[in-house]
């Protein structure tokens, strides 16, 4: 089993101290642990950026995960088809009828774009590894992110109706079928598939996806997450700031698109691709427990061995793998297993080969390597997304971490 060295732990306080002085980034946290034990955490900077009013950032900093998200709603679609109320091979359009017969598009920004018929059915897998084909980008409205333009008539409460289908109809627009950009099951795409796995779970079960997660991942791991803001959480936020052109940081107000909505009385669709708020230190937990899983610590997780090992193999082909390497532009051969995605090589002097990984849009990161035996998060609330600054201290981060392991 690996450990933190004295060395290595000062290592880390120097670092977070720098980066907290340094204020090139907004509040932040950043931690480790093995399948035993956190060995690591830490945090800096203020709620609100170099605002010491707003409060210190801590361990119980909440923050929108986005993308992060995906691998709570993969975990929950995982465990269905363990207890064999779903199976991989199940159609998408046995729970929604819009998904029988996809079409794919020839060119999304044209005003009424030419498309032909799909030749292969989308299936649970799909939505799983991200063959579907199902984008953001081959919506009604490629021109904005689709979770912008969700109309408020979707959300209103007082209307009964299928909410899911009114979204299918919004990412269909004007065609006969929904739109995807490749034959489903040829290669990978980055988009809504979470989502709509989100919407099977809830299909299957019965249950909103935020109930789910509550009684089948939140509660037996004691951790806490929610898709809805409540005055509690709200208190406990990182608010989310822009970059500016010139490098300058200042409160969100919409500069580059509408947020999902995130008032309690307003989320009736849960988004099981973006729309969590959870603490990284509980995040941190969840990755101890499926490390645990993976090493055989524990036997009676949330998940079997067998469909832990699955998350960390492999499952897109050659295409997919060129499409991930291009939308990631990082480290190449990375390719999608059931939940996340996985390193097709050592990285130099950070994580190894099969490690997996992901990150959030607003600034937030982790990762899973199990032959080293360890897990990692790194979070702020910035956008745009892929902040060069927040790069560099990730970068660090894992570099520093790497260096202070011993055995």
């Amino acid at each position: 089993m690996v450990r933190l060295s004295e060395s290595g732990k000062k290592a880390l306080d120097d670092f977070a101290a720098r980066i907290a002085q340094e204020k090139k980034i907004p509040g932040f946290v950043f931690g480790a642990t093995t399948a035993d034990e956190e060995i690591y955490f830490n945090s800096g900077g203020y709620k609100v950026a170099n605002d010491p009013s707003s409060g210190a950032v801590d361990k119980g900093a909440l923050f929108w995960i986005c993308s992060m998200t995906k691998l709570l709603a993969h975990i929950a679609a995982l465990q269905l088809i363990e207890q064999g109320k779903l199976t991989e091979d199940t159609l998408v359009s046995k729970f929604f009828p819009e998904f029988a017969n996809p079409v794919i598009v020839h060119d999304t920004v044209a005003p009424n774009p030419s498309y032909h018929p799909a030749k292969n059915p989308i299936l649970v897998k799909n939505l799983l590894n991200f063959p579907a084909g199902c984008s953001t980008n081959y919506a009604a409205r490629p021109d904005k992110p689709l979770y912008s333009i969700i109309p408020h008539s979707l959300i209103a409460p007082h209307q009964k109706v299928d909410r899911i289908h009114l979204f299918s109809r919004l990412i269909m627009g004007d065609l006969p079928g929904i739109p995807i950009k490749f034959e489903p099951g040829t290669d990978f795409v980055y988009g809504y598939s979470s989502d709509v796995l989100g919407f099977v779970v809830e299909k299957v079960t019965g249950q909103t996806l935020e109930q789910y997660l509550q009684e089948n991942i939140f509660g037996p791991l004691g951790i806490q997450g929610s898709f809805y803001m409540t005055p509690e959480l709200t208190e406990r936020l990182i608010t989310l700031s822009f970059r500016r052109a010139d490098g300058g940081l200042e409160p969100w107000a919409d500069q580059t698109t509408r947020l999902p909505e995130r008032d309690p009385s307003k989320v009736f669709l849960h988004f099981g691709g973006i729309g969590l708020f959870t603490s990284l230190n509980d995040y941190l937990t969840l990755l101890r427990h499926i490390l645990q899983i993976y090493s055989g610590k524990l036997t009676n997780g949330i998940l079997t061995q067998a469909t832990v090992r699955e998350m960390f193999e492999p499952a897109s082909n050659d295409a997919g793998m060129r499409s991930l390497d291009l939308y990631m532009n990082s480290q190449p051969g990375n390719r999608w297993s059931t939940a996340l995605a996985i390193c097709g090589t050592d990285w130099p002097r950070r994580r190894r080969k099969g490690t997996a990984f992901w990150s959030g849009w607003a600034g937030t990161y982790y990762f899973m390597d199990a032959s080293t035996g360890i897990a990692a998060v790194f979070g702020t609330q910035i956008v745009p997304s892929r902040d060069p600054e927040v790069l560099k201290c990730y970068v660090e981060f894992e570099e520093t971490l790497y260096s202070s392991l011993e055995k």
